[in-house]
């Protein structure tokens, strides 16, 4: 066995498909001496031609992409900040998506758009932290959210041979995290597919993303008197729907942990899911980031932002207080 890190899982997969794929290559900023991680090694193996630092203009090279993926090449950028997501949702949303649409499967656009350590980082602030994956799952786009190692490198896999867009967000609350594996049996995971990490009775808990850790350090916390299922969505858009509706089958309580704004979030999506198509025993509830939540630069304020175990709790409480 041997220890796979998260930012090793992501650079792993990329190098096993570029190795496998020579269509495959690599779009962004300061990726040749790769500044993320994500790319280390990757211009020494594969060259200048499949490795490509682009300038500061990330509408540019992302509609480069779009016309790259069209032509026959499977383009993964790398946007180290977040918020670079809202300079190219045009390029991503309106026209990367829909091309495949508009021509009736004629055209495809094969592109990854990969967030290495998204969301809150200390000192990122407001400009730096967002984590936008509602919107993409809103407009139709495949948005997958992994919160270990192994589901990193399979997700990444998949992200990559999808011939749709696909946006891969990587925590930053999950890059620390490692598994033991053994090489020879990773592969890809299916996009679309949850993972309960811990089954359970009498509530379920849908965490997102790097709040899987959260979610399990406190359903083991509460295990003498709770059992807790923790569900992993790992893919957003499309959701794992019927996984979801087998868990409630079995708990009939549902408490939804997602590191993103309250109004319109994948948080209220789930509860609202569940609400209409699943069976609840009890009123549903849902920990997030407050409405228009900016985060700030001061790292105890920071923390106060973002969903914690202590609210978890108090929610898992709540929702075993109705029979």
């Amino acid at each position: 066995m041997t220890i796979l890190s998260y930012m090793k899982a992501l650079n792993r997969a990329l190098g096993a498909e570029m190795e496998q794929d020579p269509a495959v290559c690599v779009f962004g900023e300061d990726i040749r001496v790769a500044v993320s991680n994500v790319t280390t090694g990757l211009l020494k193996r594969f060259g200048p031609d499949r490795v490509i630092d682009m300038p500061i203009s990330e509408q540019a090279f992302t509609s480069a992409a779009t016309g790259a993926a069209m032509a026959g090449a499977r383009p993964v950028i790398e946007f180290q900040i977040p918020a670079l997501l809202y300079l190219v949702f045009e390029q991503i949303a309106n026209q990367a998506h829909k091309f495949s649409l508009m021509t009736g499967g004629q055209l495809k656009v094969p592109v990854t758009y990969l967030l290495p350590s998204s969301g809150s980082r200390p000192g990122w602030a407001g400009q730096h932290s967002d984590h936008p994956y509602s919107l993409f799952a809103h407009v139709g786009i495949k948005t997958v959210v992994p919160a270990t190692p192994t589901d990193a490198y399979g997700l990444l896999l998949s992200a990559i041979r999808d011939d749709d867009p696909v946006v891969v967000f990587a925590p930053s609350g999950a890059v620390s995290q490692r598994e033991d594996v053994d090489y020879a049996t990773l592969g890809p995971v299916p996009l679309g597919q949850a993972r309960i990490h811990r089954p359970g009775t009498d509530v379920t808990v849908v965490a997102v993303g790097h709040l899987v850790h959260d979610a399990i350090a406190v359903a083991e916390e509460l295990a003498d008197s709770v059992s807790v299922e923790v569900f992993d969505p790992r893919t957003l858009y499309p959701f794992d729907w019927p996984a979801l509706a087998a868990s409630l089958e079995r708990t009939g309580r549902l408490v939804v942990i997602d590191d993103s704004n309250r109004s319109c979030g994948m948080g209220a999506e789930i509860l609202a899911t569940a609400a209409e198509e699943m069976r609840l025993v009890a009123p549903p509830k849902r920990i997030s980031r407050p409405d228009g939540a900016v985060l700030p630069f001061a790292r105890a304020l920071d923390l106060a932002v973002q969903p914690s175990r202590e609210q978890l709790r108090t929610a898992i409480e709540a929702v075993l207080k109705h029979s």
